[in-house]
């Protein structure tokens, strides 16, 4: 006779059974797998940062009085020198003044340096010498003294080089302290009879 090889299960256990439970072990393993990695997705963390930016201002304003300030932003708007004696009618020797202030205005968030150059000049200027003073206060004569920015005897057509000073911002909302000017202007032995002309002064400021 053939030896017959022959399964046993236990009660209550057959083939189909078996494999129906081997099935569920595998989908729940997969199960499993996908909540894992639901999981560590859950993890990834971001951080942002955002930086605004915003320029200042920076505004240089002149005055004829030391009280109302404005802006005389090109040649062609330049403020007038109020000279206390009328320039119109200089014979030789004489010395006419006039009193200038700037300042920063009060939207200015910088301090800046000021430096002065001759701008233009129209007509005839020859013979015409000038000097600038800094006074420390509004007012442009015969005693005026301060800081002299401009030497006497400078021809009116120049501006010696790197003649600068010093503006300071104002505190808050405030404008800076103003840096009050002295044009001092000698007409020379040679000056024409009706000769005339202008002279224009750039004051060119740059924030530091």
């Amino acid at each position: 006779m053939e030896d017959q090889v022959t399964e046993s299960f236990a009660p209550g256990h057959s083939p189909g059974l078996r494999s129906r439970r081997i099935k569920a072990i595998l989908a729940g393993g997969l199960v499993l797998g996908v909540g894992a990695a639901v999981t560590l997705a859950a993890w990834n963390d971001s951080e942002f940062a955002q930086g605004t930016f915003t320029a200042g201002t920076f505004n240089l304003e002149g005055s004829l009085d030391g009280t109302a300030y404005s802006e005389h932003a090109s040649a062609g708007t330049a403020a007038t020198l109020d000279f206390t004696v009328e320039p119109t009618a200089l014979s030789p020797g004489d010395v006419v003044y006039a009193p200038f202030a700037v300042r920063l205005d009060a939207t200015t968030v910088y301090d800046g340096e000021v430096t002065i150059s001759n701008s233009a000049t129209t007509g005839v200027v020859t013979n015409l010498t000038y000097q600038l003073i800094q006074p420390t206060s509004f007012g442009c004569s015969s005693s005026t003294t301060g800081d002299t920015l401009v030497a006497a005897a400078t021809a009116i057509s120049t501006v010696p080089a790197a003649t600068t000073f010093n503006v300071a911002q104002g505190a808050g909302a405030s404008a800076g302290d103003p840096v009050f000017l002295c044009f001092v202007v000698t007409a020379g032995p040679l000056i024409a009879q009706g000769q005339t002309g202008s002279a224009t002064w750039e004051f060119a400021a740059v924030s530091q």
